[in-house]
């Protein structure tokens, strides 16, 4: 897995470097640095297409054909011309004047601000929705400087991380830039886990998806990614329509739709204000919504709402100030109101949303008798980025179009307890616990198909003819045996043996760990719900019919339905492990005490 955290710190070394040898405000800076990582990465996936493209390619006269830009079209990639390629910028000769280099338009370029002014104009040459949005600004660094900034974004980490890494880097960069900017536009990154798992359940094939808080594009290049994955062209199969208010979010959403070929349409601005204006005209008319609204926004003007409709339910509370004090539930009908007959939408909401009161507990009643509710899942703390996302959340979804099996019902999953610790500030879902949480979601639609599938793709994975509790056992007993291994064989190595023979036992150990992870997720999936039959999971998951829920109050809080799990014996008795305990800890303060007096008596001889 790749280190993000270390590929943050190396990159904002760059920005410090900006920040120290130029007199650029953190606004002139921001954009550029991130257009250079854009470059990185672009140069990265464009490498990978090409590697794909150059596979069976046909030759003539023993010579490859050479890739063309509708070859990367056909791809849903980004043509790179050689002149913005990332190698190319990063080996020029360090006397650029003397080159002899000509621009796109024909002028000799004379620094290499000029020259990477260049390339982003080549990029855009690419891509209509890209034009005037990369940044062209180099020409106001020395090339001393850029050349360093180059060679430091030259990080073979962008080969290998997927998924929208640019937002990532950009929420990041900008906490570190402009907190305060960050805080109050509400810009935070949409964790790569949240945005697919919504992707996912929903199954997006072909039709019209609006996200209309998009941000850096998230939901859009996860849902390209999915749709390519099925054997479509998502440039063909789908259409994008995006709605940012902060400018510099929409540029983003377009740099990273162009580096993953996507193209749509971004709106950003005044007009793109979603709370007030329907930018795109896309009421009732969307196959798919996917969305990560900022949380709790207070102080939205009523009148307008009223005025823009997509209030299928009624408003919000509105207080003596004629404002929605709280925006959660105007975000869920607008949600609603954009899907036509058979659309569906995921979501990202604030945990208090599945239970507030008042007039959001109306609206929340009017949507659930529709039928329409579909799954809602209940996220651990710690999922976003930053630190100062850190409010417990909910994935909601709705679908129009449900069969008529589940017509009346709304799958609860509380997945609060069940995800991977990345570090102590962020968790996330591991690829394994997505596909089991998505599982549970295919069985409650009676998709046993695709549960037996993943059931198989885990027993390939592993090589498993044996139970998963078995090749559990046998993989710990695997692993005793390599630490076992490793401690007697570095400790008899001589001194110029020992790194390189650790390290290789400490890579047999990693793979091993990995092996067992799989296999406990495997089990974990396969206890519950055997060979593909749903069952009601106490702690974890539960079908609820609208009379059960109107029972509850119109609670949409999954822990309300599911329940607690019980808590496993360990096989330890209390009153011993008590009695241990307090026997442990009078013997600390025995110590305690008796490392106090000698600290006391030494400052007495020392005068003290």
């Amino acid at each position: 897995m790749i280190n993000i955290r270390k590929l943050e710190s190396e990159l904002w070394e760059s920005a410090d470097l900006l920040r120290a040898e130029s007199k650029l405000t953190s606004n002139q800076y921001c954009m550029p640095v991130l257009g250079l990582i854009f470059l990185r990465y672009a140069y990265s996936r464009y490498k990978m297409v090409e590697a794909e493209i150059l596979k069976g390619r046909p030759s003539r006269g023993g010579r490859v054909m050479p890739v063309e830009a509708s070859d990367f079209a056909a791809k849903s990639a980004l043509y790179l011309p050689k002149e913005a390629q990332y190698d190319y910028l990063l080996n020029l000769l360090d006397d650029i004047a003397s080159a002899g280099l000509i621009n796109k338009d024909g002028h000799k370029m004379n620094s290499l601000g000029e020259v990477v002014n260049n390339a982003m104009q080549l990029i855009e040459d690419q891509s209509e929705q890209l034009v005037g949005v990369l940044p062209k600004s180099y020409t106001d660094f020395s090339g001393d400087l850029l050349a360093e900034l180059l060679r430091i974004f030259n990080n073979k980490a962008f080969d290998e991380v997927g998924g929208d890494i640019l937002g990532q880097i950009y929420e990041f960069f900008l906490n570190k830039f402009a907190p305060q900017v960050a805080s109050d536009d509400g810009v935070f990154f949409t964790p790569k886990s949240l945005v697919k798992m919504i992707v996912n359940i929903i199954e997006p094939t072909s039709g019209v998806l609006l996200d209309p808080a998009c941000g850096s594009g998230g939901m859009f290049v996860q849902s390209g990614d999915f749709v390519n994955a099925s054997g479509m062209n998502a440039n063909s199969a789908m259409t994008f329509y995006g709605q940012e208010k902060t400018e510099y979010n929409a540029q983003l959403c377009l740099m990273n739709m162009a580096v993953h070929g996507l193209t749509g349409v971004i709106k950003s601005g005044d007009e793109a204000n979603t709370f007030y204006h329907d930018a795109h005209n896309l009421d009732g008319c969307c196959d798919y919504v996917m969305a990560n609204p900022p949380f709790n926004v207070d102080k939205v003007k009523a009148e307008p709402c009223e005025n823009a409709r997509r209030l299928p339910f009624g408003m919000p509370s509105v207080n003596d100030k004629k404002e929605v004090s709280n925006a959660n539930y105007l975000w869920i009908s607008y949600f609603y109101s954009y899907l036509n007959e058979t659309g569906r939408a995921g979501f990202v909401m604030a945990a208090s949303a599945t239970d507030s009161q008042n007039k959001d507990k109306d609206i929340r009643e009017k949507l659930i008798k529709t039928g329409h509710m579909d799954v809602v899942i209940s996220v651990a703390n710690k999922f976003f980025y930053t630190s100062k996302k850190s409010l417990p959340c909910s994935l909601w979804f709705m679908n129009k179009g449900k069969n008529e099996n589940i017509k009346d019902k709304v799958l609860f999953i509380d997945a609060r307890n069940y995800y991977t610790m990345v570090d102590k500030t962020w968790n996330e879902w591991s690829e394994w616990q997505m596909k089991n949480l998505n599982a549970i979601v295919w069985l409650y639609r009676g998709e046993t198909d695709k549960y037996a599938a993943l059931i198989d793709e885990y027993r390939n994975t592993l090589g498993c003819t044996l139970s998963f509790e078995e090749l559990i056992c046998i993989i710990n007993d695997e692993l005793k045996e390599l630490k076992r291994r490793a401690k007697i064989e570095v400790d008899n190595a001589g001194r110029k043996d020992k790194k390189r023979i650790q390290a290789e036992y400490d890579d047999m150990i990693a793979s091993k760990n990995e092996e067992l992870t799989i296999a406990k997720e495997a089990n974990w999936l396969y206890e519950k719900f055997g060979e593909g039959e749903y069952q009601d999971v106490l702690g974890l998951c539960k079908i609820a019919t609208i009379s059960e829920i109107e029972e509850k109050n119109w609670s949409l809080t999954p822990g309300v339905y599911v329940g607690v799990a019980p808590v496993e014996d360990d096989g330890v008795n209390f009153e011993e492990r008590m009695a241990e305990i307090h026997r442990e800890l009078l013997y600390l303060q025995k110590e305690s005490n008796n490392l106090m007096n000698t600290i006391s008596k030494n400052m007495k001889e020392m005068g003290l």
